[in-house]
């Protein structure tokens, strides 16, 4: 079958469901489309949660992950994937064994741990599985702060941290490691993007809101997106900022849900009504 030129990219989520709407696989589909790349996905939990934290999850088992993911790659040409929420020992397995096959390619990792409430989102122990399993295998990771400690087992308090930070995530394997910044106590949010070799500062304003439910997952999707667009690296995170950035400001007024509320990811707030 020939491709028309004006044929939208396909970009893959592997996430946890958000019921309200503002996070995980919702948050990544509603991004996906925002930035015009067909979004496709497989479910690796369900949960039920709102604005003020998460009351239930459900994980799933693997091969209901895996047959997700086999519908969808062995029909489509994948061009990215965003991994978020897996929850489980077994899931993460499933990743890196889907990563060696060449089922998924172009792989960003939102190495999800904990919500914006300060849920946990993991199974005590499965840390530890990231580091062996799927550091090695990630072409983009993208931790904030408190991923960041985690699974360095460290303080971070500066941006000289967080650089030293991301230098030393990059040397656990990943290709790029783009370190979130926006839980220092500044007036910028400064994130750092490594190749191992090479570190970018990345600069943008901070917006003070609480509606920032989902932040993590639209970054991280939005890189995605940018790749499976055909961007190189450096290109589709400042892309990816711009928009998150935008998404916060159009949101940073609502008033849904009573806690940390969503982003406003297609611009509602600037269009005309």
């Amino acid at each position: 079958m020939s491709l028309s030129s004006k044929t939208p990219p396909v970009a893959l989520t592997i996430a946890g469901s958000d019921s309200s709407g503002g996070a995980g696989i919702q948050a990544d589909l509603k991004t996906f489309a925002a930035l015009k790349v067909y979004g496709t996905s497989a479910i690796s939990a369900i949960t039920a949660q709102n604005t003020n934290g998460v009351e239930k999850v459900q994980i799933l088992l693997p091969d209901i992950v895996e047959a997700q993911v086999q519908a969808v790659t062995s029909d489509m040409f994948v061009r990215a994937t965003k991994v978020g929420m897996l929850g489980s020992f077994e899931n993460v397995a499933l990743l890196a064994r889907m990563i060696d096959e060449g089922t998924i390619e172009k792989v960003v990792v939102d190495p999800v741990m904990v919500a914006t409430s300060g849920d946990r989102l993991m199974n005590l122990g499965v840390d530890k599985s990231y580091i062996e399993l799927i550091l090695p295998r990630t072409f983009i990771l993208t931790p904030n702060l408190t991923e960041a400690q985690t699974l360095l087992r460290a303080e971070i308090s500066s941006v000289e941290q967080l650089t030293e930070a991301a230098f030393t995530l990059c040397s656990m394997g990943p290709k790029y490691v783009l370190l979130k910044g926006g839980h220092l106590n500044s007036n910028e949010s400064i994130d750092i993007l490594c190749d191992g070799k090479n570190a970018h500062q990345l600069k943008s304003r901070r917006i003070f809101t609480e509606n920032t439910h989902g932040t993590g997952c639209t970054l991280s999707s939005a890189v995605a997106a940018s790749l499976a667009k055909g961007q190189d690296v450096l290109t589709a995170v400042k892309n990816a900022k711009i928009y998150v950035a935008k998404s916060i400001e159009g949101g940073s007024h609502w008033a849904i849900g009573k806690g940390n509320g969503p982003l406003d990811h297609f611009g509602w707030s600037v269009q005309d009504h």
